[in-house]
């Protein structure tokens, strides 16, 4: 690739934050208590700003077309770090007109406080997790907010960023159609033009897994789960919202989230913060970078190395069509086939043919495409075409 042609190379940035104030029972991400951690987190706030500087010696100038504050609970950071974060990124690499620019927050009063000071620092995209929005299911995911709160941060930000996404946690013990039908469609009410309704998934090592292994809780099974992944295309897709990925919907393109294309559709980015994962293309050769997890380790690397990495890995091109298959299987627009050749997928594919016969893919002669059929068993099908 050519200077100017990866200059014009689209690039997002992940940002985490590993600081929560209290631990939810179903998350298995890099996450630790935010008690009595100030001095760490101004040491990793400067480290994060280093590390930024030395990836972009790594990657050369780029087209910055978004940042994600995730974690965590960024929303916890001081507004002023985030702020300074922003505008580093933006010096650091070239700007896209617009770069879209996410905050992850939960909505406690404490952190809807502080919105009006992220908006001002550059933040133009709240993703905020409301996860249910009645008390009992609350309670039960081991949120520290109300449903009141719920609604009243959702307000608040719909009037104070342009633009605003919701997350909901689906799938829950106990959990009917109707009562899920009820929740997404007040969910719409408040404002959002971006949802993301997330199936509950039992993952090892969790509270949720251990409470599961003890027979104290019991998800819903397969037929129920079906029948409320249904409920959510079916509530969704009636009031404007489109589908665009397996668990992100959209009022319109314009809604979409950047950043989180540039990962489905195979586009680099940089990874900074304690277990942050990147993808960046180097000499042609597609890397894998790994952040230290723990935020002592992360900050030791910074200062020694320049970067915070924990491992730095060379995929293979097979490997390379593994993740576009995976990843662009979510997609409503799919992969094409010339991404995935190593692979030996095409048209004629006989694995292809007959996951079309069976409605799972989408007859087209350009791109793999999952059905809405296929996206409910989307495991299913990419363990077919994977193999």
């Amino acid at each position: 690739m050519s200077e100017v042609a990866r200059a014009k190379a689209p690039l997002g940035l992940y940002v985490h934050w590993p600081y929560c104030a209290k631990i939810c029972p179903y998350c298995d991400f890099n996450v630790f208590r935010d008690r009595g951690r100030k001095d760490e987190q101004a040491a990793l706030f400067a480290a994060i700003a280093d590390d930024l500087r030395a990836q972009r010696e790594l990657t050369g100038d780029r087209r910055l077309v978004s940042i994600f504050l995730g974690g965590g609970t960024p929303s916890l950071m001081d507004p002023a770090w985030a702020a300074e974060l922003i505008c580093l990124a933006r010096m650091l690499w070239s700007p896209d007109d617009p770069v879209e620019v996410t905050l992850e927050a939960n909505p406690t009063d404490a952190e809807a406080g502080h919105f009006a000071a992220f908006a001002q620092a550059g933040v133009d995209r709240l993703s905020l997790g409301l996860q249910a929005l009645d008390d009992a299911s609350l309670t039960l995911l081991g949120r520290n907010h109300d449903a009141a709160s719920a609604r009243r941060a959702a307000t608040l930000a719909a009037k104070t960023f342009p633009r605003l996404s919701l997350d909901l946690i689906y799938a829950r013990p106990n959990q009917t159609p109707q009562a899920w039908r009820e929740e997404l469609t007040e969910a719409i009410d408040l404002g959002a033009e971006h949802l993301s309704p997330y199936q509950l998934t039992i993952e090892a090592g969790t509270a949720f897994d251990r409470a599961v292994r003890r027979g104290q809780l019991r998800p819903p099974g397969e037929d129920l789960a079906a029948e409320l992944f249904e409920t959510t295309q079916s509530v969704l897709e009636g009031a404007g919202f489109t589908a665009y990925e397996v668990s992100n919907h959209a009022r319109g393109e314009a809604a979409r989230s950047r950043h989180n294309l540039v990962y489905w559709t195979g586009a680099d980015y940089v990874g900074v913060g304690p277990g942050a994962h990147g993808r960046l293309t180097r000499q042609g050769v597609r890397i894998a970078t790994h952040a230290h997890a723990k935020p002592a380790d992360y900050i030791a690397a910074v200062h020694e190395e320049g970067t915070g990495f924990a491992t730095q890995e060379r995929l293979t091109p097979t490997e390379v069509a593994e993740e576009r298959l995976l990843a662009g299987l979510r997609i409503d627009q799919g992969v094409s086939f010339e991404d995935v050749s190593v692979l030996g997928l095409s048209p004629v594919h006989p694995e292809v043919g007959e996951l079309i016969a069976a409605g799972l893919l989408a007859p087209d002669p350009d791109r793999l495409r999952a059905t809405p059929a296929g996206r409910l068993i989307l495991d299913h099908v990419t363990s077919r075409l994977a193999t």
